[in-house]
């Protein structure tokens, strides 16, 4: 939360690159795609610097983890649900360097805290928190998890709350920032929100671009499947978001509309993801069975 200098002139220089549409071909003088294509990160992301940033997100993690830790609501290492999930992390933490090299180099974290609101989340530098509302409310098989964590993870990667906070502070300067260190920094998808105590009001503001959902849609299942989890696990997973909004109205469908859009997103790139995933599972695409959730969808 130190200054940070930065020249408004620098604007006119940078500038966002959104995910690849590329589709893959079979024509043997064509080379296929392997999967997402990577990018480029934003240039406006370096108007933050990164130290300061992962500093911010660091302490704010473990103060959050120790606030859980004093009302009894983290989970001890022990619980089934944190082995599984560090289990699901441990396998997609080594397909993170494609998409950021220095994931080589963060302290990745995996917490859970019981809560019944619906939401995940990664700060920058690999820092993962999940509320058990998200795990019960949609019943989220390892597949679906998968695609959740690659999801909140991808955020993380393509660091699109350091590229927010440069649009910031490229618009407005630094005296109008304020606590964007704290508010606009930190990995907590609004699209599967809700927070403890006193963290809601900080993390109210960080609202992700659609192309930076959809990015972290495309490049978390990307990410999945090389895993060796079902990319097909994120269509399910939103259906079942959708029912759960039906049911009792949840902030993603106010946040970021459009689940359905996304859905189609997500399908018309599965000829890209499934072949991703057939290799991890040592098959092919043609000859994987279909995806099965465990409740029934429309």
């Amino acid at each position: 939360m130190k200054h940070l200098a930065v020249s408004l002139s620098l604007l006119a220089a940078f500038g966002t690159v959104s995910v690849g549409d590329a589709v893959a071909q079979n024509d043997r003088n064509t080379t296929v795609q392997d999967g997402i294509e990577v990018r480029p990160l934003s240039r406006l992301r370096k108007l933050v610097p990164t130290e300061q940033l992962n500093e911010a997100a660091a302490q704010q993690y473990t103060q959050m983890m120790s606030q859980a830790q004093q009302k009894g609501v983290l989970l001890p290492p022990s619980h089934p649900e944190v082995q599984r999930l560090r289990n699901i992390a441990r396998r997609i933490i080594p397909q993170t360097a494609r998409w950021n090299q220095e994931a080589t180099q963060w302290q990745w974290q995996v917490n859970v805290i019981d809560s019944k609101d619906v939401n995940a989340f990664c700060m920058p530098g690999g820092r993962i928190g999940f509320f058990t509302g998200i795990l019960t409310s949609l019943k989220l098989t390892d597949d679906e998890v998968a695609a959740v964590m690659g999801h909140e993870i991808a955020h993380a990667l393509r660091e699109h709350s350091r590229e927010k906070m440069g649009k910031q502070m490229a618009t407005n300067g630094l005296a109008r920032l304020g606590g964007a260190l704290v508010s606009g920094i930190f990995g907590v998808d609004p699209g599967i929100t809700g927070t403890i105590a006193g963290y809601t009001a900080q993390f109210a503001g960080l609202k992700f671009s659609r192309d930076d959902e959809r990015e972290a849609d495309l490049v978390g299942l990307d990410i999945a499947a090389r895993a060796g989890y079902d990319p097909r696990a994120g269509i399910a997973l939103w259906r079942k978001m959708a029912a759960l909004d039906k049911r009792a109205p949840i902030e993603v469908f106010s946040t970021h509309p459009g689940g359905e859009s996304r859905i189609a997103d997500m399908e018309s790139h599965m000829n890209l993801l499934l072949p991703v995933y057939a290799r991890a599972k040592g098959t092919t695409a043609a000859k994987l069975p279909p995806y099965r959730t465990n409740v029934a969808l429309r």
